[in-house]
Formats: C-alpha cells, sequence, structure tokens
C-alpha cells in the first residue's frame, strides 16, 4: 500500500513540473525576443551610419572606428563590438527557437543562453494553465516518471532478492 502512495505521490509531483514546461518555454522565448529586438534598436544609429557610409555592412563600420585615431572613435569601436555581438548571439537563440516544439524544448533543457535561462527563472511564476500542451507535457512526464521509478524498483529487487532455483521434492 505504501508503494502505491509513493508512486501517486511520484507522479502527481512529475504532473505538477510537466505542466510547467511550457509555460518556462514561452516565457524563455519571450524574452530571447525582447532582448533581440532591444539589441536591434540599439544598432539603430550604427545601421544608418554604416548605410550611409559603408553600403550597409556594419563590419566596414567597426574597422573604420577600430583604426581611427581619435581615442572617442575606438572606444565607440568597443561598445559598437560588444552591441553587434550581443544581437548576434540573441538573434542565433531565437532562429534556433523557431523549430518545432521538440526543437526548442530541448535548446532550452540542453543549450539554453545563460544569462536568459537565469533572468527567466528568476522572473517565472509557477501557475497551473491547462493549456493541451502543459495537460501533455504533465502528464508525459507523471508516466515517464512512474515508469523509471517502477523499473528501477523492479531491477533493485531483483539485485537484492534473487529467485532460487525451486527444490525438487522426490
Amino acid at each position: 500500500m505504501l508503494r502505491s502512495y509513493i508512486r501517486m505521490l511520484l507522479f502527481s509531483l512529475a504532473l505538477l513540473v510537466g505542466v510547467q514546461v511550457p509555460g518556462f518555454m514561452l516565457d524563455y522565448e519571450q524574452r530571447v525576443d525582447a532582448h533581440r529586438l532591444e539589441s536591434e534598436q540599439s544598432l539603430g544609429g550604427f545601421r544608418r551610419t554604416a548605410d550611409q557610409y559603408f553600403e550597409g555592412s556594419l563590419e566596414r563600420l567597426l574597422a573604420h572606428y577600430q583604426a581611427s585615431e581619435d581615442p572617442v572613435f575606438r572606444s565607440d569601436a568597443d561598445s559598437l563590438g560588444i552591441l553587434m555581438r550581443r544581437n548576434a548571439l540573441f538573434n542565433e537563440e531565437w532562429q534556433a527557437l523557431q523549430g518545432p516544439w521538440y526543437e526548442k524544448a530541448w535548446r532550452i533543457l540542453v543549450r539554453p543562453n545563460p544569462e536568459l535561462r537565469d533572468e527567466t527563472l528568476a522572473q517565472y511564476r509557477y501557475q497551473v494553465v491547462l493549456t493541451p500542451a502543459a495537460i501533455a507535457w504533465g502528464v508525459g512526464l507523471g508516466l515517464a516518471l512512474a515508469v523509471i521509478m517502477e523499473t528501477l524498483a523492479l531491477w533493485l529487487s531483483i539485485l537484492l532478492y534473487p529467485r532460487r532455483p525451486a527444490r525438487r521434492i522426490s
């Protein structure tokens, strides 16, 4: 009986964790997009200058700033380089999240941007939103954990209590 309660408890906990997955994924995606749009806006003035003097090439504008004798331009080159790297980083992350749900989930689980992941975790509000995706994640995670725990318990019982061949009575 205790084993049944433990099994139900584990399933319930996995279900509650599972229904959080779609909400966390959505928050992470929105954070990536917000940072991406902000970085695009930050580069706006530099893009206009690059369009006017360097045929739209930010790299050539950066090289021009870096080659300048003026310390103000060299300082701006450092700032522009940082903005360009952050913009590329956010664009790459945003592109990676444009695939199907399982690719998004894998990306967020295995290779998230640490800064964005930490921001999302810090601001995330746990809630139970019963959308079809949340229900599917919850039930799927609950079943997966239940099967894993049952399999581990079975293996453990086989290791601890091996069956002995029955004796023949003659």
